[in-house]
């Protein structure tokens, strides 16, 4: 992909991605399980409270079922804002989990149109392999587990080009346009360690599923602290970004 220059951004921001090694995701993982440990409780229940929000809401009428889709990415973005506090050393509060929805509106839609996109490849898997509508209250019951296998993986791998666009809105106030491009040139540019992460994330995933979503508990802080771990090493962070957590 070529390396044009990208749309404006804070002078500060780390825009432009570098090539790193495909083993570089391994130490991704490894850098994602340090900052669990140091606030694997508030981890724990950031996840939860994320889970719960989708599970509640898809639970109800359509209309609180379709809004699931906006409001869970958000409250699943306290744990990015986690991983950043934790990095700093300092303990992550609760009220992350409602510090995206306090976001510029530019941001806020970014983390809504990088979670359409996902939902949308898997919204477009599901018809495809099974002539399943996800988009209806119960659509596991029209899913094989190798269908429901091919959902999760499908999806994983497309959301891979928009990775890093939650960080660069939420964490460095990029805009919109630049953190998209940012984070698809990244992608571009470091396929393989990226897949390497999603397969990682999918064997944490699974774990979740097959302990009856308790596992996610676990599998989404350490999937968002590793993307963060990316994020830094593709982008150049050399130390956590500037970022307050609200008091």
């Amino acid at each position: 992909m070529p390396e044009g220059p990208l749309p404006s951004a804070p002078a500060a921001a780390h825009v432009h991605p570098r090539v790193v090694p495909w083993r570089h995701a391994l130490a991704w993982y490894e850098e994602a399980m340090r900052l669990f440990k140091r606030a694997w409780l508030r981890f724990a229940i950031l996840a939860l409270l994320t889970i719960g929000a989708e599970l509640s809401l898809k639970a109800g009428p359509d209309v609180l079922a379709l809004a699931a889709e906006v409001i869970a990415p958000l409250v699943g973005c306290g744990m990015v804002y986690a991983a950043a506090a934790v990095d700093r050393r300092e303990a992550p509060s609760l009220l992350l989990a409602l510090a995206a929805f306090r976001a510029a509106p530019g941001a806020i839609l970014a983390i809504v149109l990088a979670s359409a996109i996902t939902l949308a490849a898997q919204v477009f898997a599901a018809w495809w392999i099974a002539d399943a509508n996800l988009l209806l209250p119960d659509p596991a019951t029209e899913l094989t587990l190798s269908g429901l296998v091919g959902v999760i993986v499908i999806g994983a791998l497309a959301s891979l080009p928009v990775t890093f666009v939650p960080f660069h809105v939420l964490l460095e106030g990029v805009p919109l346009r630049t953190a998209f491009a940012a984070s698809a040139i990244a992608f571009a540019q470091n396929t393989l360690p990226l897949v390497v992460y999603c397969a990682g994330s999918l064997v944490l995933v699974g774990f979740g599923l097959i302990t009856h979503l308790v596992g996610l508990v676990l599998a989404l802080p350490l999937s968002t602290a590793a993307a963060y771990a990316a994020w830094k090493d593709i982008f150049g962070l050399r130390e956590p970004p500037s970022w307050r957590q609200a008091a």
